[in-house]
């Protein structure tokens, strides 16, 4: 006996993908700036970039070949109760969010030029003390195979780079350069409500990466 098309299931795959990463428009839960520690009165010393000028709207222009980290950790609280030993009370604690993990092949315009730099110019940001450090939003999207079709949509919030790595070369193999990216973020969570066909319903607008995983 057959089920009616509505009750049917179908496995999510997991190599028909995207990223995107904008960036951020989420409000600081600080507001209060930090206070100058460096001795200095303010306004003294060169200017310090500004993130309005530091990055951009998007970041990266080619799909990702590698995406892990999208998972939360509940840390539970034991409590032993006196006089019983068959077990113990369980409290809810913090919620741990995991650092995303995004891997790609480097890019090389066709018509000339050095590869490119926006993953590193994220966290070089940083290096150079720019203030506020630009924080991206990430929208990592599954498809249908004919890319109509959003199957998952996971979000993050107020992303910074916890590291990039260059690749390992190594003239033995002929592999192509891959580079990874760690994103530390403020809060990730499964969309439930998706569009039948486009982009999820409340992703934010802008490509960052596109394709079947894009392997390299």
């Amino acid at each position: 006996m057959s089920l009616p098309d509505e009750r049917r299931l179908d496995l999510v795959p997991a190599f028909w993908f995207r990223v995107r990463l904008v960036r951020s428009a989420v409000p600081s839960p600080t507001l209060t700036p930090s206070p100058d520690l460096t001795g200095s009165p303010r306004g003294s010393g060169p200017p310090r970039p500004t993130a309005a000028t530091a990055g951009p709207d998007q970041l990266g222009d080619g799909g990702f070949a590698e995406c892990s980290g999208l998972d939360l950790d509940v840390e539970l609280r034991e409590l032993a109760e006196g006089g019983r030993n068959d077990g113990v009370v369980r409290r809810v604690g913090r919620v741990k969010a995991g650092t995303i993990t995004l891997r790609r092949g480097m890019l090389v315009p066709t018509a000339g030029g050095g590869a490119d730099g926006a993953l590193w110019d994220w966290i070089g940001g940083m290096i150079a003390g720019t203030l506020p450090v630009p924080r991206y939003d990430g929208h990592v999207e599954v498809h249908d195979a004919a890319g109509r079709r959003v199957l998952a949509h996971w979000s993050f919030v107020r992303g910074l780079p916890a590291k990039v790595a260059g690749p390992a070369l190594n003239a033995k193999t002929g592999e192509i350069a891959l580079e990874e990216l760690q994103i530390a973020h403020e809060g990730l969570r499964l969309e439930t409500t998706a569009a039948t066909s486009g982009t999820a319903t409340g992703a934010a607008p802008g490509a960052a990466g596109a394709g079947r995983g894009n392997a390299p």
